[in-house]
This record gives structure tokens, C-alpha cells and sequence, in this order.
């Protein structure tokens, strides 16, 4: 029977003893088992969840994905999913102070604790139901948590994190934790300067169609039906599933570089209302063909480093900075600009010049990793010290 992704109801949670390896696949004939821990807030860690265990599953593995949320309170899910849209939407430097006080690891960091003590229940659940070989944290408390079974000897099998940010910061790193992955070497690189933990560079978790070119007639049917001018640069605006930040004047100013700011609203369906009311602008809601829509795109526009980022850099998509959200945004720019994978504008006129130029740059992805097989080696070592 082919392997399945399992996202299964939660039943009411037992504390459990300390769960070992399972046995060698290739002993007694199964296949190796991975628990995906991730968080839905926005799309990026549950996208990079989902990716992996596709991966996993066509190489062989049984994958379960959990969502963290899952594992503590309702109030306190709703806390995480609606406090990080609110704050970030409506009081955002509010947002950056907490963000920066995180990183002291004072009153914050001790609530941030709290919350992930009361999720290993779930989470020591999780791991006796689905005896992995492998657990991977998609999710910065899911890591915490992860981390924190590791140490105490609950966890018995090698723990990951994949670190869908492109900047490290301090929730991400917990010394319980075998192995952090990153998207990119420049991630990698800050995260030990600034921390001095060890990085893997794991690559991009996006689907691979991000990276195969459109057909022309494809490209020219779909820019008929998005109503884009022929002659005119197109800039993808892109600010998360959640479309967060304050967009339209990165509109305004897009549009007056003399770009058509097609513009990716996600859910955020009061955004998409006023974005249409831009002159010149194009305004999308949730679309399931963003793979296509950089294609169609001469430049991509962000605000906060995420996913998108990650799935233009597969599609060889030239990249700016603009109006970055707080916190984990503006940590994200700074990464970004740094490594000269996506330059970090601060004006209008340094808006206008980094679109002029990136959207000239060469298309030709580079050569990128898999992280699926950094998570394969780790199956196959867990399973030879079983045997």
C-alpha cells in the first residue's frame, strides 16, 4: 500500500515514555517514517511541510504532517494566527519591539517557553502514534518544542528544522536540535555569525514547477486574460497569503516607475477591493498558478521574505525589497540585501532604479539542493544504528 500524507483529527493526549527509532525498513520491509511539525500561520511553513513530505513520499517514506496549532489551546492558537495578523496590520511597531525584545530572551521569551511546554503533550503524542525515524520542524515554536523532547530524552531519533525565513532568529534555534536547514547559504551565513550555531544550506522547498519555463502561447493567453499592456514591465507584488503591510503605495510607486504592479492579495479580500481601485493596477486574490504569474512577471516586489521569495528564486525571478512589514520583514530585507539576492529599496527613487535593473538581470536559475536529501541520509544513518 503506497505511502499517504496523514493529517488526522487529534485524540485526547497521554503523557508517553521516551520513544525509540523504529525499526530498520530494510530489515522488516516497511518504509521510514518522518513527523513534519509545522504552523499555520500564513501559507510559507505549511507550503515547505507539505513540499517535504511530497518529496518524501515519492522517495519512499511515510510522512505525517501536525500542525502546532493543534497542540496547544484554541485560545492560544488564536493568539498566534490573529495576534501576529493584527499586530503586524495595525500596530506594527509594536510588532518590531516585541520581535526585538525576543531576541533578549527576557518576559517574552519566557511566555514564547510556556507556550511550547504546554504543546509537548501533543507533540510527545504526535511521536508515539507515528514513530518516525526523523522529525522536522517547520515552524519556529515547533522547533522549540521539538528541541526541548530532544533533550529531555523523550525524542530518541535525530530532530530538524527547516527554516522557511531567510533570516535566523532566536526562535528558531534550540540546542536540542541535530540539524537547521536553509533555503540559502547567505541564511546559513548569518545564522552563525550571529548565533554561532551550525547551518546546513538545505535549498528551496517549493513544487518544481516553479522552475519550468511557460509555453508561449501560454505566456501570451494569460497575459491576455490578466488585461497587462503590451510594451509595459510587469511587477508581481507579492505581501504573503495573508497580503499584510500597508501595499497600496507600494502600488502607487511601482506604477510610477512605469511598471504594471500586478498585485497578489492573497485572503485579503478588503485589499484586493482597493488595490483594483489603483489606476493601472492589476489585482489578483488567491490564485493557484503563481508559478505562471512569474513568468508573466518581469520583477517580483515583496514585503516580508517568505515563501514567495523562495519560489522566485526557483523560478529565477529577480527580486526587490520594498516597505518591508516589521520584525521577521525588516530582519528578512536586511539578509536579503546583504547577500545581493534581492536589493532592499528604501525610496521611491531607489524603487524605480532596482526594478529598471533586476528586471534586466539574466532568468537562469542556479543550481540549487534538495534538503529532502539531507532528511534521507539521517533516515538511512537511524536506520543502520538500528540494525
Amino acid at each position: 500500500m503506497p505511502a499517504q500524507l496523514t493529517t488526522p483529527q487529534l485524540t485526547p493526549l497521554l503523557t508517553t515514555p521516551p520513544v525509540a527509532p523504529a525499526a530498520d525498513p530494510g530489515v522488516i520491509g516497511g518504509r521510514p517514517r518522518v513527523l513534519v511539525v509545522s504552523g499555520s500561520v500564513g501559507a510559507g511553513h505549511d507550503g515547505a511541510a507539505n513540499e517535504l513530505a511530497a518529496r518524501l513520499i515519492a522517495a519512499g517514506a511515510e510522512v505525517a504532517v501536525r500542525d502546532f496549532l493543534d497542540a496547544v489551546p484554541r485560545p492560544v492558537a488564536s493568539l498566534l494566527r490573529d495576534g501576529y495578523t493584527n499586530s503586524v496590520m495595525h500596530v506594527p511597531y509594536a510588532f518590531e519591539f516585541l520581535f526585538r525584545r525576543t531576541e533578549h530572551r527576557g518576559l517574552l521569551w519566557g511566555i514564547q517557553q510556556a507556550v511550547c511546554a504546554v504543546a509537548e503533550t501533543a507533540v510527545t503524542r504526535w511521536v508515539t502514534d507515528v514513530r518516525p525515524d526523523v522529525v522536522v520542524a517547520t515552524y519556529p515554536l515547533a522547533a522549540q518544542t521539538v528541541g526541548r523532547l530532544r533533550v529531555s530524552g523523550r525524542l530518541g531519533v535525530p530532530a530538524m528544522t527547516y527554516l522557511t525565513d531567510p533570516a535566523v532568529h532566536v526562535s528558531w534555534l534550540h540546542p536540542g536540535i541535530d540539524v537547521n536547514l536553509t533555503v540559502t547559504a547567505a541564511t546559513a551565513a548569518q545564522g552563525a555569525a550571529e548565533y554561532g550555531h551550525r547551518f546546513t544550506v538545505g535549498g528551496p522547498l517549493v513544487p518544481s514547477r516553479f522552475g519550468v519555463p511557460l509555453e508561449l502561447d501560454r505566456l501570451v493567453d494569460l497575459r491576455r486574460e490578466l488585461g497587462l499592456s503590451a510594451g509595459r514591465p510587469v511587477a508581481l507584488l507579492v505581501a504573503g497569503s495573508l497580503g499584510l503591510g500597508d501595499l497600496l503605495p507600494t502600488v502607487r510607486d511601482v506604477g510610477a516607475a512605469g511598471f504594471t504592479p500586478l498585485v497578489l492579495c492573497g485572503r485579503n479580500d478588503t485589499l484586493r477591493r482597493r488595490v483594483a481601485t489603483e489606476w493601472g493596477a492589476v489585482a489578483l486574490g488567491w490564485r493557484t498558478d503563481v508559478h505562471e504569474l512569474m513568468q508573466v512577471a518581469d520583477v517580483l516586489v515583496h514585503n516580508a521574505g517568505g515563501l514567495s521569495c523562495t519560489e522566485a528564486l526557483v523560478a529565477g525571478l529577480p527580486t526587490v525589497t520594498y516597505r518591508p512589514i516589521p520584525g521577521h520583514g525588516r530582519a528578512n530585507a536586511r539578509v536579503l540585501h546583504e547577500a545581493g539576492l534581492a536589493p532592499w529599496a528604501r525610496t521611491p527613487a531607489e524603487l524605480a532604479h532596482c526594478l529598471r535593473a533586476e528586471s534586466g538581470r539574466d532568468r537562469t536559475p542556479g543550481a540549487l539542493d534538495d534538503p529532502t536529501d539531507v532528511v534521507l541520509a539521517a533516515l538511512h544513518r537511524t536506520a543502520a544504528r538500528a540494525a
